[in-house]
C-alpha cells in the first residue's frame, strides 16, 4: 500500500535538497563563476542533481518517510493526550455511559467498542479477566458502534437494559454471541440473561441512547479513534485489543504517570 503521504513528501524532499544544494553550490563556488555561470543555480540544473542523488541513494526516500511517521505519531500522541486531559468529565463521569468492576476503584479503563466487532469480541474476555483480578479497576463503556447499523441497535439496547438493571450480564452475552448479531438475536440474548425483551425494545426508543452514541462519535473523533476497541487508561489510548497484560501494562504505565 502506497504511503498517502508519500508525493508530499518527496516534494518536500526536492524542495529541501534544492536549498541545501542551491546554498552548497553557491558556498563552493567563487563569486565569478557563481555569477558567470546561472545556469549552474538554476532550477533545472537543481532539479536534475536532486534526481541524480535520489537514483543514486533512493534509501533516502524511505528513511525521510520512516522519520516523518515517526514524528507524526509523536505529536499525534501528545495532541491526544492533551485531549484526553481536557475531555476527563466526558471520558469518566457521563452518567449514560455504563460503568463495571469496582465504581469507586483508583483505576479507570474507558474502552471505546462496538458489539459486532471482531476483535472487541476478542478483548472483552480480558477486560472481564482483569475486573477480577484487580479490585481497583473501574471500566467505563463507550458505546462507538461504526459496523453499520445493527452496531447501533446493539449499542441502544445495551444501554436500555440499564432500565433493568441488566446491563453488565447482557454486555458480556453480547459480545460472547456467536455469529453476527441482528435485532432478532439481540432480543433473544437479552430474553436468555432475564430482560423482559418486550420491555427493551420500548426502552431502546428513548433518544436518551441515541444522543450518548453521538456524544461519543464526537469524543472519539476528537481524540483520533477511528476503529475499535480503543483503551484509555490515565492519559494514553492504545488502539486494537488486548490480552489481560497489555491491560495491565497500560495501567502499570498509567501509574508511574
Amino acid at each position: 500500500m502506497t504511503n498517502p503521504l508519500s508525493r508530499k513528501v518527496i516534494r518536500l524532499l526536492f524542495t529541501v535538497m534544492a536549498t541545501m544544494l542551491s546554498v552548497g553550490m553557491t558556498a563552493c563556488a567563487s563569486p565569478d563563476s557563481a555569477s558567470q555561470s546561472p545556469a549552474v543555480t538554476s532550477q533545472h540544473a537543481l532539479d536534475t542533481a536532486i534526481e541524480h542523488y535520489i537514483r543514486a541513494h533512493p534509501e533516502v526516500i524511505e528513511q525521510s518517510l520512516q522519520a516523518l511517521e515517526v514524528k507524526r505519531e509523536a505529536l499525534e500522541r501528545v495532541r491526544q493526550k492533551a485531549m484526553i486531559d481536557k475531555r476527563q468529565q466526558e471520558l469518566l463521569h457521563d452518567p449514560t455511559s455504563p460503568v463495571s468492576g469496582n465504581p469507586n476503584g483508583a483505576v479507570t479503563v474507558i474502552e471505546f467498542f462496538d458489539y459486532r466487532c471482531g476483535y472487541c469480541k476478542r478483548a472483552a474476555g480480558a477486560v472481564t479477566q482483569l475486573q477480577k483480578e484487580d479490585p481497583r479497576v473501574r471500566v467505563v463503556y463507550k458505546d462507538f458502534p461504526i459496523l453499520g447499523e445493527t452496531s447501533e441497535l446493539a449499542a441502544k439496547a445495551a444501554l436500555a437494559s440499564r432500565v433493568q438493571g441488566k446491563h453488565q450480564v447482557f454486555h458480556e452475552a453480547l459480545l460472547a454471541a456467536k455469529g453476527d448479531l441482528t435485532k432478532d438475536t439481540i432480543l433473544t440474548v437479552a430474553g436468555e440473561v432475564g430482560l423482559d425483551a418486550h420491555r427493551l425494545e420500548a426502552d431502546m426508543a428513548n433518544p436518551e441512547w441515541q444522543a450518548a452514541i453521538d456524544r461519543n462519535r464526537a469524543l472519539a473523533k476528537e481524540l483520533g479513534i477511528s476503529g475499535t476497541p480503543g483503551f484509555i487508561v490515565g492519559s494514553e489510548l492504545v488502539p486494537g485489543a488486548l490480552d489481560v497484560n497489555g491491560l495491565k501494562a497500560l495501567i502499570a504505565r498509567a501509574a508511574k504517570g
